[in-house]
């Protein structure tokens, strides 16, 4: 089952385009597991469970992980999102960006150590620094286009004198996307919530593949704009909420405070389709 498949079934079958983000922090943990790394996965676990049937997807941030030395942990939330809610595929948030053999390696990290069914990508060193993910069959991989940072626009929002028609690094990103660098299907692109203008364009140059848009809910981003600007009926959006949902409370009842949020945040989608 491609990745691309797996995800407009899941669209379909949980009637959502959210994707809930998994960026664990143990210092915004609930009491009973504030501050102590150990429990990551089973905060996470716990956070899937509640949100499996409201989901297009799951974006666990490697470097949440990483940074508490819980890269086992991501191991084995991987394992159990694909035990417990097999029809919602992963992205593994990576954003990684290098050529030849080291792609190579960060490839079989992500889909073959943790098993994501995507990962997301920075294009910034050329088409050689993707084609070695594109090598996975059936994989997906979601290329930086415009990105909801401030700073995003320090390099995104340039012109490119040297391509026909100077148009901005982001809409030549899309292009790439699009056309010849989509070799089997596989490419999607990262586009901010915070700048639904620059959905809509996006979407105008790349008007089949999948975005992912992240920026809705903690950090600002206007869900029913993101959606009107991007969502086509052939063509899906994949709006992630990380904080909102997993911080939703810090009391003992944070499983039901993220499930409310993810079914508020899910059905407010839904409705912006009109």
């Amino acid at each position: 089952m491609t990745f691309l498949y797996k995800l407009r079934a899941a669209e379909q079958q949980n009637a959502s385009m959210l994707c809930v983000g998994l960026d664990p922090e143990p210092s915004r943990f609930p009491a009973q597991l504030k501050g102590d790394a150990s429990r990551i996965y089973d905060f996470c676990a716990r956070i899937v469970d509640a949100t499996a049937d409201l989901a297009i997807a799951f974006k666990p941030q490697i470097a949440y992980f990483a940074a508490h030395r819980a890269e086992n942990q991501l191991e084995q939330l991987m394992e159990h999102m694909r035990r417990n809610a097999p029809h919602v595929p992963t992205i593994l948030d990576a954003k990684r960006g290098d050529i030849g053999s080291t792609a190579e390696q960060y490839a079989i990290e992500a889909f073959e150590r943790y098993g994501a069914d995507a990962v997301t990508l920075s294009p910034f060193m050329g088409f050689d620094s993707v084609e070695p993910y594109l090598r996975h069959a059936g994989k997906g991989a979601f290329l930086l286009c415009r990105t909801s940072n401030p700073g995003g626009s320090d390099l995104q929002g340039q012109r490119l004198a040297g391509v026909q028609g100077e148009p901005f690094l982001y809409e030549h990103i899309a292009r790439l996307a699009q056309g010849p660098w989509n070799l089997n299907g596989q490419l999607g692109l990262v586009v901010g919530a915070t700048y639904p203008a620059e959905i809509e364009r996006v979407r105008a140059l790349a008007p089949t593949v999948p975005l992912l848009i992240p920026g809705v809910g903690a950090q600002g981003g206007d869900a029913v704009a993101t959606v009107r600007a991007g969502w086509r009926q052939d063509a899906p959006i994949v709006v992630n909420s990380s904080r909102a949902i997993c911080y939703a409370s810090s009391g003992d009842d944070y499983e039901e405070a993220a499930r409310r949020e993810a079914r508020r945040t899910r059905d407010m989608l839904h409705a912006a389709r009109g």
